[in-house]
């Protein structure tokens, strides 16, 4: 603390990428697919990502004190509406589909790394495009059409 503050670092963040990783296994240690067609099954992905969370985690908790840079101007912003979009992704995609859902989560996200709006607009429906049909078409696996699910 300083003068109320909390200053963070990297140990207090590795900190909370350990709790976020235990939270994270908690959690997804439980998924079950009511039928199983891989031989992983939907658990293995939260699993791993849990565990590259919790070593980065403790690796900077390892490392000691040392301070985190302030943030630049205007990053804040960036991060927050890179978030809000990347939830609104979650909660839409099976309702929109891969590539409307795709397309829509790129135009903020791209906006924000400095992308104009055709350049983002244009590799969101690309992205989209081409992750539907390598899923769908080449891998097999099933991914939500949504409202363009006549046209696919």
């Amino acid at each position: 603390m300083s003068g109320g503050r909390v200053v963070l670092n990297d140990r207090l963040l590795g900190t909370a990428a350990l709790v976020f990783a235990a939270v994270m296994v908690w959690q997804g240690y439980g998924l079950e697919a009511p039928f199983a067609y891989e031989p992983v099954g939907p658990r293995a992905f939260p699993m791993l990502l849990s565990l590259v969370i919790g070593l980065c985690g403790l690796w900077l908790a390892a490392r000691g004190g040392n301070p985190v840079e302030p943030v630049a101007a205007g990053v804040k912003g960036r991060v927050v509406a890179v978030s809000v979009a990347l939830a609104a992704y979650a909660f839409l995609f099976q309702w929109l589909g891969i590539v409307l859902a795709t397309f829509l989560m790129s135009l903020p996200v791209g906006r924000a790394f400095g992308g104009s709006w055709l350049k983002t607009g244009i590799t969101g429906l690309a992205l989209g495009v081409a992750v539907f049909l390598l899923f769908d078409k080449v891998l097999d696996v099933v991914l939500p059409t949504g409202l363009l699910g006549g046209l696919l």
